[in-house]
Parts: structure tokens; sequence; C-alpha cells
């Protein structure tokens, strides 16, 4: 079931994201967060735009967001997406539930340009934005270091409308 997310579900998203904080250079942060600033992340996301959660038999199998792409004016039809799913739970259909509705969801707000943001290598990710039209527009070679090794960054675009 893909709904909207709660304060509670603010423990296993949090897991979730500190997993690859920790683990991975999917996500820049180098520091896992607490409960408490995922609640506020939620929350601070939620008043534009939705925050959507994957859940099955009572557990958060991944979620997925929008934050604005930029502050000015200009830009307010364009947003950045991001879907995180749990650790070892890639290639059985979760990221392309919470995309969709995801999408389906920016249409109704009138969102024209969607941005997703990967840090490279990331096969899955990418495969996953593609399925869904996402376009490569945008390579930045060794933009983050994290881990002690270089991180490339990538952008796909899709247009709604």
């Amino acid at each position: 079931m893909v709904r909207s997310a709660t304060n509670k579900d603010a423990s296993q998203i949090t897991d979730i994201y500190n997993y690859y904080i920790l683990n991975t250079t999917v996500t820049f942060e180098k520091t896992p967060i607490s409960e408490e600033d995922m609640k506020e992340r939620v929350q601070q996301t939620q008043a534009k735009y939705p925050w959507l959660v994957l859940e099955i038999d009572g557990m958060i199998q991944g979620y997925a967001y929008v934050i604005e792409w930029k502050p000015r004016g200009a830009y307010r039809h364009s947003v950045e997406s991001t879907v995180y799913l749990r650790s070892g739970q890639s290639g059985n259909g979760y990221g392309s539930e919470l995309y969709h509705k995801l999408l389906e969801v920016l249409k109704q707000l009138n969102v024209h340009a969607v941005i997703g943001g990967i840090a490279q290598p990331n096969e899955g990710s990418i495969a996953l934005h593609e399925k869904f039209g996402f376009e490569k527009v945008a390579h930045f070679k060794e933009v983050g270091y994290k881990f002690e090794q270089w991180v490339d960054v990538a952008y796909w675009q899709l247009l709604l409308d």
C-alpha cells in the first residue's frame, strides 16, 4: 500500500535512510540522523509536496518524496525527486510502485519538471528513472567525497506535461 507518510512512520523511514548514510554513497550525508530530525523533514516537505511510503504488513519498505528544485520563483514548477527502499528490497517493484504514485500526485499539483539526482554508479536507480521516461541531462564529475573516494552525480529529468 502506498500512502502519505505520518509521524508514526518516522522511525522506520529513519532506519532506511541511516542505512544509506552509513553504508553507501547514495546520499552525501555522513552522519546518521535522528527520528526527530526525520519527522521535521517529513513535515516540512508535506507542507507543500507529497512524502509517500510503501507499507506491507506494517513494515515500511520504501519511501518517495520531492523537494523544490531551487528557491527562485521561476523554478516553482520544478522539483527534485527521491526514492529510497529498505536495504535488500530492490528489484521487487517497490520503487516502481512509489514512483508511479508520486508522479500521479505531482501531475495533480501542476508540477512540470521532475529531476532525479543519482550518485554514480547506481544502475538500479538509473533503470528505475528511465523506466518512467526520465532522460539523462547532466553529469557532474567528482562533486562529492565520501568513504575516501570522489563520487560523480548525474541528473535525469522528466517533463510531465
